[in-house]
């Protein structure tokens, strides 16, 4: 019996990074339907979060691309499996079921999965912490990492804290009206070199010189309360001065960087931080739980994309095998196959 409010599935992937994607697109050939969870806000993974424009050249097939573009190929690729995707979410635990079946449980959701697809790259992607002690107390009243909802910045004091493109965007996106216009925009920095596109710059220039942005260089030491809630931050500046600035709503833009998390605790084998497969199926010491991309390790492991698609496939056989151990396992092609034409979308039986 299902427990209510928990989404059943045939396979839960775990990571939207082109592996994460491609293994979607692997089990609908498979005829298993997926569900994906990923701790960035959108699909990509490191593609998309470190190198969304940088060229991609080791794609079969494909002379060059970016991140961005491989993405969104793959989406276009997975579509008629109609996977259900969950953003802004990190796994924090997974147990099996005495069916056999992983519960998989997430702060926003809970999921009930035959199988279980970890492709979490080298680990979930979060921000990097202003690393401030006893500033933490304050996240999500004051303290927000990434943009923060329209209403916490309209018409407030904003500190924006970072010096690359998404702090930048974001004091610009405060800046120049809207619903989240703040009352007042500093940026802040530990030197006044930011990265951003030159488009992006040349606002702020513009926005710096007609007072509508302040930008301050410095790093921040510690905090200031009234009333016991965040009301300033104390900057120590390259002239090791010390600035007290005010402010109403506190947003660190300094970045993300990979965390394994939870997936070390979930009782699989691993060999340095990554998890031990077999390579035949990419299974790993757990029943009906594989792992493909950079998450995983054995005899000759190469960290490509084109490797974790490869890896992806196989995983994808394996577990309908798995699943269905009375089926014929007759190897079938996209090319002749009405199943997997139909399965596709192209052609209908």
């Amino acid at each position: 019996m299902q427990e209510t409010g928990v989404i059943d599935t045939d396979a839960l992937v775990i990571g939207a990074g082109p592996v994460g994607l491609f293994q979607v697109f692997q089990l609908g050939l498979q005829g298993l339907h997926a569900q994906v969870v990923d701790a960035l806000g959108e699909p990509g993974g490191q593609c998309i979060e470190l190198y969304p424009d940088k060229p991609i050249y080791d794609i079969p097939g494909v002379v060059c691309c970016s991140g961005r573009e491989l993405t969104q190929q793959l989406l276009k690729q997975l579509a008629p499996f109609k996977p259900g995707f969950h953003f802004n979410q990190i796994v924090s635990e997974l147990s099996r079921q005495n069916d056999g079946r992983w519960l998989v449980n997430t702060q926003q959701q809970r999921f009930c999965a035959r199988t279980v697809f970890i492709a979490a790259g080298v680990g979930a992607f979060v921000p990097k912490e202003l690393k401030v002690q006893g500033l933490a107390a304050f996240l999500g009243s004051r303290l927000f990492y990434r943009m923060a909802p329209p209403a916490v910045t309209a018409g407030q004091n904003v500190v924006v804290v970072g010096g690359e493109a998404e702090a930048i965007d974001s004091a610009l996106a405060m800046a120049v009206g809207g619903p989240a216009q703040a009352k007042s925009v500093t940026l802040v920095h530990r030197r006044d070199v930011l990265q951003g596109s030159p488009q992006a710059l040349a606002r702020l220039a513009t926005l710096r010189e007609n007072g509508k942005i302040n930008f301050l260089a410095g790093q921040v030491t510690s905090f200031g309360l009234t009333d016991g809630d965040l009301s300033s931050l104390a900057l120590t500046t390259p002239e090791d001065q010390t600035v007290n600035l005010p402010l109403d709503t506190l947003l660190v833009c300094m970045g993300v960087s990979p965390k394994l998390g939870p997936v070390a605790q979930w009782g699989l084998a691993m060999e340095r931080k990554q998890l031990s497969v077999d390579p035949a199926t990419f299974s790993t010491s757990q029943p009906g739980i594989y792992a493909v991309g950079d998450v995983n390790t054995y005899p000759g492991k190469k960290k490509l994309i084109l490797c974790g698609f490869h890896e992806a496939t196989l995983a994808a056989f394996a577990a309908a095998a798995y699943l269905n151990p009375q089926a014929s396992g007759v190897l079938q092609y996209t090319t002749s196959s009405a199943l997997l034409q139909q399965r596709l979308g192209v052609t209908s039986l």
